[in-house]
């Protein structure tokens, strides 16, 4: 056995230790080079620990903002990762002042074929030196807009609006115009354009649009919106309404909400917005009224078919509202689909949503395991869930699809916004509830025996409900 090892150890020693060539006046083996990658390789761990260690933890406590953060830590890390090689090789034996000069030449040879590399490392540097361009800063660039997220010695990855990542090379970044929204604030401006008729009220145009800019609540008092005639144009008298932001990244969904705030304003001010319109000559108009007539189809009775907003508009609670308001309250909300005997939600779940009944039917099922009874039936047009939100309870009974129903969702936070924005919606809601009372008056002992409700919902339930939304939400 003795044998057989030794003679594994004197291959070992002949295959690893062997030299192959040398280097500075040091042998190189495959040992020393398995050696020197090994260190290497902690050398590049330690130097990422180090950055990740600075950038996330240390820097944090001391309050240093993240784009500087990003500067320390990679400079750091590249300082660290450079004398870390250095040393590691002159532990190694190797002499590096004795090939210096063919590392030179070299260096020259890779510096022409590998041009560009060195540009983009030479830009990442001055990116992180002059720190016009931080990590966290909101950039618009060739028409990408996003966060940067990181700046590398190599490029920089965008985070944009779209979810995907934006790997730009450093040269095109210090090369080209890049615009930061972030430089000194994220407030930026918004120009929305529109055209109006030429015998319109330029007067009442103005006013609108002003009055449609304060209706937003992202638009700032300071600076002031301004309405700018632009042109004359071939359709239209072309006008702009210029507004400014805090947070330039939320720019789409303004002037989204923007444009139909002005669209309802001219509606209803009698505003038309005109489009562009040709002349046509048209010859043998006979020939073509004739064939016109014998290819009209038959006409077939449309049905109406209800609208999420006509659906809406019929709930008392929201009848106040006019459309600007609910299509917030649309946009607010969710729809959803169950089928047939789908279950929305199981007995002792938490759901917080105050859901309406579209189409279909909803069944309150109350289930143990030796008695399954239906307590209630929503139709379309009812709703439920405002006992689990306004007592932060699990549901006490399974809620069930009798039929393919569609339902109309408002989350908590939905819900609050809702309330603050329109305060008499809590007492019509409170009083909406309470019409309920029959359907809810064989639950009140037992939810009076659970602490849940006292005597003062008993004696006057639209108060109770009323303060019981007030202190959930925190209105005052």
């Amino acid at each position: 056995m003795s044998t057989y090892w030794s003679i594994i150890q004197q291959w070992f020693n002949e295959t690893f230790s062997t030299p192959l060539f040398n280097i500075g006046g040091e042998e190189i083996s495959i040992l020393w080079i398995l050696k020197a990658i090994m260190l290497l390789i902690f050398v590049s761990i330690l130097a990422r620990g180090v950055k990740r260690f600075l950038k996330n933890y240390l820097l944090v406590l001391l309050r240093i903002d993240e784009g500087t953060r990003e500067v320390v830590g990679t400079l750091s890390s590249l300082g660290l990762g450079t004398l870390g090689c250095i040393i590691v090789l002159q532990g190694l034996g190797l002499d590096l002042a004795s090939f210096a000069v063919v590392v030179g030449g070299l260096g020259v040879g890779i510096g022409f074929g590998l041009q560009e590399i060195t540009r983009n490392l030479v830009s990442g540097l001055t990116l992180l030196g002059e720190s016009k361009l931080k990590v966290g800063d909101l950039i618009e660039f060739q028409g990408h807009l996003g966060y940067i997220q990181e700046i590398s010695l190599r490029s920089t990855v965008i985070k944009t609006f779209e979810g995907s990542q934006l790997v730009i090379p450093n040269t095109d970044l210090t090369s080209q115009p890049v615009e930061n929204w972030n430089y000194e604030n994220c407030q930026g401006r918004i120009e929305i354009s529109i055209g109006v008729a030429y015998n319109s009220d330029l007067l009442l145009v103005t006013e609108l649009l002003l009055e449609a800019a304060f209706l937003e609540q992202e638009v700032l008092p300071n600076p002031s919106p301004k309405v700018v005639f632009v042109e004359y144009g071939d359709n239209a008298l072309i006008f702009e309404l210029w507004v400014w932001v805090a947070n330039i990244e939320n720019r789409k969904f303004i002037k989204s909400s923007l444009n139909f705030i002005i669209e309802y304003k001219f509606r209803q001010g009698g505003i038309s917005i005109p489009f562009p319109q040709r002349e046509l000559w048209v010859k043998n108009v006979e020939s073509l009224q004739l064939n016109t007539l014998q290819n009209i189809p038959d006409k077939s009775p449309i049905s109406h078919h209800i609208t999420l907003k006509d659906s809406l508009k019929s709930f008392p609670c929201f009848q106040h509202l006019d459309e600007l308001e609910l299509r917030k309250l649309i946009e607010a909300g969710s729809r959803r689909h169950l089928k047939k005997d789908e279950i929305f939600i199981n007995r002792g779940e938490y759901d917080s949503h105050f859901c309406i009944v579209l189409l279909g039917q909803i069944q309150a099922i109350y289930e143990t395991k030796k008695v399954s009874r239906l307590l209630f039936t929503f139709n379309q047009g009812d709703y439920f869930g405002e006992l689990p939100l306004l007592l932060e309870i699990p549901y006490p009974t399974t809620m069930s699809a009798s039929e393919d129903t569609q339902l109309f969702l408002l989350g908590k936070t939905c819900f609050q916004n809702l309330l603050d924005q329109y305060p008499y919606l809590e007492k019509e809601i409170a009083t909406e509830l309470v019409k309920r009372q029959e359907a809810l008056e064989e639950h009140q002992n037992s939810l009076k025996e659970m602490g849940l409700i006292d005597d003062e919902y008993l004696k006057n339930p639209v108060v109770w409900i009323r303060k019981r939304l007030s202190q959930i939400f925190n209105l005052s």
